[in-house]
């Protein structure tokens, strides 16, 4: 199969696993789980005994933007059980320390910066539309969540005043939101 027809399958395959994307919308079973079945495939091709972690996503943003995006992950090198380490050259630079991500889950650790987030991708990109909005708080205390969330790298500011969410996080983003709901 030619890998703009797999690409075409697979976003379909999405399509019907969103659905209306509850989250308590029904979870696929058996054959529906092409993704995790195709990640065993390449982990059991690569010699991975340990497993790996898959994240991946097809997004349209109401502002019409698009982004696909996925990543993977050996096991070993999350938990850090050697496979990246000094003995092979490698600092464990994959994950071995996980206290290289607390900033990260930290700046997205209040309700008012996930909302800013929110609205960003939504098409507010503007301090002034942000100030704008209900239950956000001063103008100074929306400047010190952006800054927050610019330095944790969830925003960027691109022009005079205006920030977006890169496009390498726009899928991240939306996975760890969609994790911290299970």
């Amino acid at each position: 199969m030619e890998l703009e027809e797999r690409v075409s399958e697979l976003e379909r395959r999405l399509e019907e696993l969103v659905g209306d994307g509850r989250p308590d919308a029904p979870r696929p079973t058996g054959a529906d789980f092409w993704a995790l079945e195709g990640l065993k495939q390449q982990l059991s091709g690569a010699g991975a005994t340990d497993g790996g972690v898959l994240y991946t996503g097809a997004v349209r943003l109401p502002t019409g933007e698009r982004y696909e995006w996925q990543y993977g992950a050996l096991t070993e090198q999350l938990l850090g059980n050697g496979a990246l380490g000094e003995a092979d050259g490698h600092d464990g630079e994959a994950g071995a320390d996980w206290s290289d991500t607390a900033e990260s889950f930290a700046a997205l650790g209040h309700p008012v910066r996930l909302r800013l987030l929110r609205e960003i991708l939504g098409g507010r990109r503007t301090a002034a539309e942000l100030a704008a909005l209900d239950e956000t708080g001063t103008t100074g205390q929306i400047y010190h969540h952006l800054r927050l969330l610019t330095g944790a790298g969830w925003l960027h500011t691109k022009g005079r005043g205006r920030y977006e969410v890169p496009g390498a996080r726009v899928v991240p983003l939306l996975v760890v939101l969609t994790a911290a709901r299970l």
